[in-house]
């Protein structure tokens, strides 16, 4: 019998790359990835049902810790696993610390099995070499266009470090990064499928140059993709383009490169036979490794600050926090780091807890009853304080409390709190 190996290419064992395997041979998605440098005006993330299969969606977020405890239960349940990918539910390279680390631990303890990644390729390219080293065997680049002003239409905005793009500026980065992609690939064995989707009146024109292009660019595998609209989007209320534009779409598209035409537009946390569904007992092993949660050294402090002197963050309003360490040679500032995006309610306080996972304090001026609940569930001290940080990091850091004078504890929402009056959610 046929079997993985995640140093070859071999499509004959990925599901998604070969229409031959996809009843033979099951994949794992692995949730890792929360974070997207990129606003799709399709894409709706904020909401799950079991029922509903396409990108962006999961039950469950993890660890890479958890990632692979989820793994390691999965292969005692059965042996048709082949691959193992991460496809979000945000986008694996806007992760990279959780994504290579996940590919990283995935490879030294079942380097039998294929691995994949589906992106939208704008953090892609730096990342190529290292990649490559993990013996990635399968990506996934979603290119949507070539020209900046349809783009323009497509992405509402594109986030580069701490800049954000909008209009055709966005879109212009956005395929100028994915066309760097694409050539540092071309230079590895990884084998590369575009995923193109297909939007009635905005792209529906463009659709064999795309895969001409990136054939050129060493692109071996084409799908196009109808849009599903998904309510509350902007492109909601597009129709659904029928059959005979998709297969003329794909008649065109073959003529360039070989297409895949069996997707079934996979959740960020797909298990199984392409056409096995979202099982229960998947939904059940997802579960209990989020409930797992592995011990780790915590010997930082998180500080929630404004200019980086004075303790004068509010939870709800800071877009990074700065972290604390301290050696022999005294404490230092060794990381700026960023929190979730607002408008996610309890998600974005267990995504916050899971990114502050090396912390065992921190430190805010302000902070609400739910943040607060979350984060000390998840094993962080909250201190609530004002004045100098640095005034705070020497007890903090000798396990000794905060001078009274120093102490205080944030009362709700009003003329005092920094954040934006909406709670924090």
């Amino acid at each position: 019998m046929e079997t993985a190996d995640s140093s070859s290419r071999n499509p004959r064992l990925h599901p998604c790359f070969s229409s031959d395997a996809r009843s033979q041979w099951a994949r794992v998605h692995l949730p890792v990835a929360p974070r997207c440098n990129i606003s799709c005006n399709f894409c709706d993330r904020r909401f799950d049902c079991s029922n509903e299969s396409r990108p962006g969606l999961t039950s469950i977020l993890l660890s890479p810790p958890q990632a692979v405890l989820y793994l390691d239960d999965l292969r005692k349940r059965r042996s048709d696993i082949s691959v193992v990918g991460i496809a979000g539910p945000g986008d694996p390279m806007a992760n990279p610390v959780e994504t290579l680390s996940t590919l990283r631990s995935v490879h030294k303890h079942h380097p039998d099995l294929l691995l994949c990644l589906a992106t939208n390729g704008l953090d892609l390219a730096f990342h190529v070499p290292e990649l490559a080293r993990l013996h990635l065997s399968h990506l996934t680049i979603t290119i949507n266009t070539l020209n900046p002003s349809t783009g323009a239409h497509i992405y509402a905005w594109v986030k580069d470090g701490e800049r954000v793009l909008r209009g055709e500026d966005g879109a212009r980065l956005l395929l100028e990064r994915q066309m760097a992609a694409l050539e540092a690939l071309s230079k590895t064995d990884i084998l590369v499928k575009v995923n193109t989707i297909l939007i009635p009146g905005v792209n529906d024109g463009e659709i064999g140059a795309i895969a001409a292009e990136v054939k050129r660019c060493g692109v071996e595998i084409f799908n196009c993709l109808p849009l599903i609209p998904v309510p509350g989007t902007p492109f909601g209320d597009i129709p659904i383009p029928g059959p005979e534009v998709i297969a003329s779409a794909r008649a065109v598209a073959a003529k360039h490169l070989p297409l895949m035409d069996h997707c079934l537009r996979c959740r960020a946390d797909a298990c199984g036979l392409l056409n096995e569904g979202y099982a229960e007992t998947s939904l059940v092993a997802l579960r209990a490794a989020a409930n797992n949660k592995p011990r780790r050294p915590r010997p930082h402090i998180a500080v929630a600050t404004r200019e980086g002197w004075l303790i004068n963050g509010h939870i709800g309003a800071v877009e990074r926090l700065s972290i604390y360490a301290k050696d022999e040679n005294g404490i230092s500032l060794i990381e700026r780091r960023e929190t979730p995006e607002p408008g996610s309610g309890q998600a974005r306080w267990e995504d916050l807890a899971r990114r502050l996972d090396d912390c065992r304090v921190i430190v805010v001026y302000g902070i609400g009853p739910n943040p607060r609940k979350v984060l000390e569930e998840n094993g962080l001290e909250v201190i609530e304080a004002e004045g100098l940080i640095e005034d705070a990091l020497v007890p903090l850091f000798q396990h000794r409390p905060l001078p009274g004078n120093m102490a205080r504890r944030f009362v709700g929402c009003g003329s005092g709190c920094s954040g934006s009056g909406q709670g924090c959610g």
